[in-house]
Order: C-alpha cells, then structure tokens, then sequence
C-alpha cells in the first residue's frame, strides 16, 4: 500500500508520467505505508487470480480492516472498478477509480523498485515471470488433454493432405497413362493402383510379375491379359523411376493420413466425447476448427452452430430476400445424411439444438462420459425415424409417449332428397317447347300458299292470258282475311305438289 503525499500533482494527468521518471520524483508523490509479503507462489497465484476476477482475498481483507481502523476517512485508489465496489460493500471503504488512478498506478509501476527498498531487481524480475505463468497457465485451465488447439491443427493438416493426396494420384494416373492407359479403368482405387505401379513398373513385367497380394485373382488375370495388347507409348526407364517415386509418396502420405485420422479420433474423444458421439469426429473437429476453439463454440446459440460454415450464403439471402439455409458443416454428419432431402431441414434444426448442450457440457462440465451425447442422439434418431415413417407417436421428452386422439364430436346434416335426379331424359326448356309446336303450323301455311300461287299461274296459262302480279297490301286485316281464306280451302288430305 502507498500513500499518495501531494494530491494536487495528480489532477494533472496529461503530464503525471514526469513525476515517475525518476525514483527521487517518486518518492516525493507517493510513499510506501504497508507491505505484505507472500509466503509462497502459491498464496502469490491465489491473490493474483482473485484481483483478476474482481474478489476480495483474504489476506487482502485482513490488511484493509487495518487501514480501515487507522485511515477510515481516507480514500483508496483502485485500479479495478469492479474491485472497488466489492471493498465499499463489504468494508465500507471509499473508493475511487478514473483516468488519474490509471496513470499513477502505470507511473507505480515503473519505478516499484525505488519505491519498495531491499529487493534485488534480479529477484524481482524472476518472481514477477514465475508468477506471470502460474496466472497465465491458471488462465488457460492448462491440461495436456484438453488442449483444443491440437484438433484445430490436426483437422487443418488433414483437409491439407486430402487436397495434396487427390493432386498426386491425378497426376500419376495420368503420368503412368501415356505408358499403360488400361490399368486406370480396370483398378479403381487409388492406392491399390499406385502399389501396383511400385511393384511391377513397365508393363511388359506384368506377365512376369505376381500381384495377387495386391489384387484378387479375376482383376490380375484383366491387368496381365490388357498389358499384353495395351496401345500405350513406350516410356524410358528413367521415366519408370520417377512414376514409382511419385507412388511411393502416395503411399507414404496415405499411411500417414490414416495415422492423423486416429490420432484426431482420440484426441476428440478424450475433449469432446459428447460432440464427437453427436455429429462424429471430422464434422465437430472442423466445427471447433471454425469456432476457434470448444469454449467459443460453447457461446453460440443452436441456431449459429447450425449455419456455421455458410455464412456468406445466410449474408447473400439476407441481401437478396432469399430463403436462408438450413445448414452449414453439420449437413455432413451421419444424422443429416440418413434423412431424405424434405426431412433434412428439421433434423439438422434438433441435431444442432442437441449438438449445442453436447458441446457446453463438454466444455464446462466436469464430467468426461459420453452419455449424455449417447441419449441427445438416440432422441434424434427417434424424431428421424418417426418423420420416415410417419408414425402416430408424438415427440416429448423422453420421444415414448403416446399421440392423444382429438375427442369426436358428431355433426348431424338433414340432407333433403332432389328428385331431378331420377329423369335420365336431356331437360327442356319451356320457351323451346313452345318454338317447336309453333314451327310445324307455320310450315302447313306456308306450303299452302305456295300451292294457291301455282294453282293461278296455271290457270291463267290455259286461258292464254298473261299473268299479273298484283301488289301485295300491307296490313294487319289483310293478312288475317287471307289466312281464313287458306284454311278454308286446304284439303283434309296430304298436301302433294303438282308441276
């Protein structure tokens, strides 16, 4: 504990940092009041840790109650705000934190040494760097387990040598091609292919040469019969050397790929065995990877763990009113891919929901099982067969319980009996059926003046004279005495033309 000795020099705080510049300056600001020394570097980390997260020691408490009886109405910088408040609600010490305090515990700092007498500065130094690392390893909660920086790395490595190893097969295929162009169709694994190009070399040594410990027999009997009338180039020998060198890097990085892939499955196992169990070992470690590290990936929500990876396909569906995704690296998980492509939405929303409580309970629970992880995903295999099958049971909380039936209400309708529906006859109109009885008097009327007008005109040709046409009167009378007149004269026989 320091004594501030002349407070007016501290209102200045632009230029304070000249009062520290030397130790006698110092000494004329400040001066040292109390000193506690720790007994170990354990009791030293312990006080560290607690000023760290704003608590209150108790040897720190023990020498305030002193001051507090001896300096009560005094007041007591601290560098920490959240510090302060802790020692004014438990001591009901005033305390004071701002810019000023900032500076003159900087200005403190520097010249600690003339202020505090009888410590060299080569001991100093080494208690101030055994003590940085006691807190930083406290800090980072070290465990040689539980160091996630190691998945990080060996995922990045691995997508690496995926990417190194398909470039390398390529190329041999095609380098070896020009040579023998038939073994690329008849042998399809890459690795298989690239050991048969080690051991045998030109082609002409297939006849002579016994790959069964490579290939089964029905394939080698393919590979030595195709040699023999192969329409490849000849290549030199020095190209033979090559292409088997190239092979034998091929091999090398796959063995040393399948020893990574179980090197990361343990190491996974043994930080995050819920997650691992979840959605398997490549997709959690790239979520991590993604994350930065488990303690970031256990802040985010379900919704982030679901979409991380497709990130700039959620911003350019924002941007263009678009229907956002529904997954990122968790559509590669097992779950996601056993579902059909209209269930793969809703499974990957309660894999990622799940996903997300695996993943904080590996991250800060204390408990190293993987049961929890084992029951999160037998409920999401449940969910999945249900939407499969569409079954009549409904999702709770243990996914057992029974659907409840809706209760069934009768809905009584009079329904009344329509007797249109008996005639099998085309309906009729009435106004058409008056049309049809009017035409068929229209036409007898007809015809009968036209057998009148002929009966004239024959007549008046016997006689020799010639036939005029009179002109027809127009009126309502007119018309109805010469229809009386017709229907008087028309026979009771049928009417038949004569010309």
């Amino acid at each position: 504990f320091l004594q501030v000795l002349n407070e007016k020099k501290l209102q200045e705080v632009d230029s304070l940092w000249k009062e520290f510049e030397t130790p006698e300056k110092a000494n004329k600001i400040v001066k040292l009041k109390h000193f506690e020394k720790f007994q170990d570097t354990t009791e030293a980390l312990a006080a560290s840790t607690a000023l760290v997260e704003g608590k209150l020691s108790k040897n720190l408490k023990k020498i305030l109650k002193k001051i507090v009886a001896k300096d009560a109405h005094e007041q007591l910088a601290v560098a920490d705000a959240k510090l302060g408040g802790v020692i004014k609600e438990k001591l009901n010490l005033s305390c004071i934190h701002s810019p000023m305090v900032t500076e003159l515990m900087r200005g403190i700092r520097s010249q600690i040494e003339g202020l505090i007498t009888g410590l060299p500065s080569r001991e100093m130094a080494a208690m101030c760097l055994g003590l940085a690392h006691s807190l930083s390893r406290y800090k980072l909660k070290f465990s040689p387990d539980k160091v996630d920086t190691m998945i990080i790395q060996a995922i990045s490595l691995l997508d690496d040598l995926d990417k190194e190893l398909n470039n390398y097969i390529m190329r041999c295929r095609e380098w070896y091609g020009w040579h023998f162009p038939e073994l690329g169709k008849i042998i399809t694994d890459n690795l298989t292919y690239c050991k048969c190009v080690r051991k045998v070399g030109d082609r002409s040594n297939f006849a002579s040469s016994d790959v069964s410990d490579i290939l089964p027999e029905e394939i080698e009997e393919d590979v030595k019969a195709a040699a023999e009338i192969s329409m490849g180039t000849e290549v030199s020998e020095e190209d033979i050397n090559n292409i088997i060198h190239l092979c034998d890097q091929v091999i090398e990085i796959s063995e040393y790929r399948t020893q990574l892939y179980d090197y990361l499955k343990n190491r996974m196992m043994a930080i995050a065995p819920n997650l691992t169990v979840m959605v398997g070992e490549l997709v959690g470690a790239r979520l991590i990877a993604h994350a930065g590290s488990l303690l970031n990936l256990a802040k985010h929500p379900a919704s982030t763990v679901q979409l991380l990876g497709a990130e700039k396909a959620l911003f350019r569906a924002l941007k263009t009113k678009r229907d956002t995704p529904k997954f990122g690296l968790i559509y590669h998980a097992s779950l996601v891919g056993q579902s059909n492509t209209k269930n793969k939405g809703k499974i990957s929303r309660m894999l990622a929901a799940k996903t997300a409580l695996t993943i904080r309970y590996d991250a800060l629970g204390e408990n190293t099982s993987a049961e929890m992880g084992a029951e999160n995903r037998l409920k999401v295999e449940t969910r999945l067969r249900l939407l499969e099958e569409r079954g009549i049971r409904r999702i709770s909380g243990t996914g057992k319980a029974l659907a409840k039936a809706d209760k069934y209400q009768n809905k009584s309708e009079v329904k009344v009996f329509d007797p249109s529906g008996d005639s099998t006859l085309p309906v009729v109109s009435k106004k058409r059926k008056i049309q049809e009885v009017d035409e068929p008097d229209t036409e007898v009327a007809m015809k009968a003046k036209k057998f009148k007008a002929e009966m004239k005109e024959g007549t008046a040709v016997e006689d020799g004279e010639p036939v005029k046409k009179k002109k027809k009167k127009k009126g309502k009378e007119k018309q109805a005495e010469e229809e009386e007149v017709l229907t008087e004269e028309l026979p009771s026989s049928p009417v038949i033309e004569v010309r």
